[in-house]
């Protein structure tokens, strides 16, 4: 498959996510009957049920797995962590320049 016929991947919602696990873990449905009935694949599905358990059922292993909660939490404060570094270096540079014209 080539670029131009792949298809971007969908973001979905948190909660979407949450709600889709549930499905399985609480309702019932089989892995395929909930990805049929809400248009996603199965193995995203699949992956999103993993994160769910995998916090809740912690099998010893040095990794820590993270629920899809403390995924998206992480994936905020890095984006913010990397915007404070950017206004950091600005706010550097601004000083630098200020303080030469003063002299």
């Amino acid at each position: 498959m080539n670029n131009q016929t792949k298809r971007p991947n969908p973001k979905f919602t948190l909660e979407f996510k949450q709600d889709a696990v549930k499905l399985v873990t609480e309702k019932g449905y089989t892995h395929q009957q909930a990805a049929d009935s809400l248009g996603i694949s199965l193995s995203a599905l699949g992956r999103w049920t993993r994160a769910e358990r995998g916090s809740a059922n912690p099998t010893g292993s040095k990794t820590a797995t993270l629920n899809l909660a403390d995924q998206a939490e992480l994936l905020r404060l890095r984006k913010e962590n990397e915007q404070l570094r950017m206004e950091r270096e600005i706010l550097k540079k601004a000083a630098v320049f200020f303080a030469k014209e003063v002299e």
